[in-house]
């Protein structure tokens, strides 16, 4: 009977293991009525399915009370603005007439001193003393007035900027309310969903449609826990050196060398996508005991070729491979040669002998000796 054999040397061997999950967008932007008003343009292609480049106005609602509303705010800063001006020039007539009135009381002080000296000489009646301290007094009276005035104006000019200030937020928030009227995508998008007409009229916090962002495809593989456990015994980690942090991924990732590769298995031919560990999900599922680890391919539509390499599609399931570095001097035989945690070895005389084992890792059809 013959027997196909094997020499077995120390070699280097690769960990890796496969995981499979659906492609999601890295990116999913809801398109959602800011202002609310009548839909009077629709982009012609905002259909499922079609792709649109950012900046792309993919619907329109009907600017006509925004542009009201800006005029308005126009108006009022206007008018706010000609009563400073009114309020500035009534200040300064003010001060100017206050001049005028300070020396038309230094000449009412003069005469009445006048009038004093001629009623002690004897040559004026008491009347004209009474006659120009009356005068005096109407004067400062005009003069405490004319003060009292100019002191409120200061701040009635303030009150003014001030006004003007709430005209200009007005007029700044009628402007944005009209920029929201356009609804445009904010990155590459392929349209999944439409949910607005031409003439509809929707109000504010209406979903409109949904897009999802072409750039990046990220796909959440189910790994099983004992898997990866086995793949991290390969790279004993110092926590001193990998801490855990907002970059203990990416760190832990340099350190053993992990890198992913997504399959497409079609039938007649596997298509693949270079792809990067990105995150590991959150949670753990309880019934498979698997956990999620999410990778993340870049630009895979412009690596499209028609017939050949499709773009990674929405729910489309794909196998995930992870790699480490490779480990040298490692044993490492078919897994068909195993019986039983035993293996058949060819002796010095030429002869079969069976020898136990101890299997450190199975990884599809090899296995990885003690």
């Amino acid at each position: 009977q013959y027997v196909r054999t094997l020499k077995v040397e120390l070699t280097e061997f690769v960990p890796k293991i496969i995981g499979f999950g659906v492609v999601k967008p890295a990116r999913v932007w809801n398109a959602v009525a800011e202002v609310s008003g009548q839909i009077d343009y629709i982009h012609p292609d905002l259909k499922r399915g079609a792709i649109l480049q950012k900046g792309s106005e993919i619907a329109r609602i009907s600017t006509q009370d925004y542009d009201i509303a800006i005029e308005q705010a126009e108006a009022n800063r206007r008018a706010g603005e000609a009563k400073l001006k009114e309020l500035t020039i009534a200040e300064q007539n003010s001060r100017s007439a206050l001049t005028i009135e300070d020396r038309a009381l230094d000449i009412k002080k003069q005469e009445l001193k006048r009038a004093e000296i001629l009623v002690n000489r004897g040559t004026a009646s008491q009347s004209t003393l009474d006659e120009a301290l009356s005068s005096l007094l109407v004067q400062e009276q005009r003069v405490q007035e004319l003060r009292n005035s100019i002191k409120l104006l200061p701040a009635q000019i303030t009150a003014q900027k001030e006004q003007i200030s709430v005209y200009d937020t007005q007029l700044a928030a009628a402007r944005l309310d009209r920029e929201r009227t356009s609804i445009r995508l904010p990155f590459d998008a392929r349209i999944s969903e439409v949910n607005v007409e031409v003439t509809q009229y929707v109000g504010v916090g209406t979903t409109l449609g949904k897009a999802d962002g072409i750039k990046t495809a990220e796909i959440e593989a189910q790994i099983p826990m004992a898997q990866m456990g086995q793949l991290a015994n390969f790279f004993p980690i110092d926590r001193q050196q990998v801490e855990i942090s907002e970059n203990f991924l990416r760190k832990m990732t340099e350190t053993i060398g992990l890198r992913s590769i997504v399959r497409l298995r079609t039938g007649f031919r596997d298509v693949e996508w270079q792809a990067e560990v990105v995150r590991i999900s959150d949670t753990v599922d309880p019934t498979t005991r698997t956990v999620g680890i999410i990778v993340a391919v870049e630009d895979h539509y412009l690596k499209v070729v028609p017939g050949q390499r499709p773009p990674l599609v929405k729910e489309m399931f794909v196998e995930v491979e992870l790699r480490a570095n490779s480990v040298p001097d490692r044993i490492v035989v078919p897994r068909a040669s195993l019986h039983e945690s035993q293996i058949y070895i060819v002796n010095a005389d030429n002869r079969l002998q069976i020898k136990p084992v101890k299997v450190d890792v199975v990884q599809g059809n090899l296995c990885l000796l003690y």
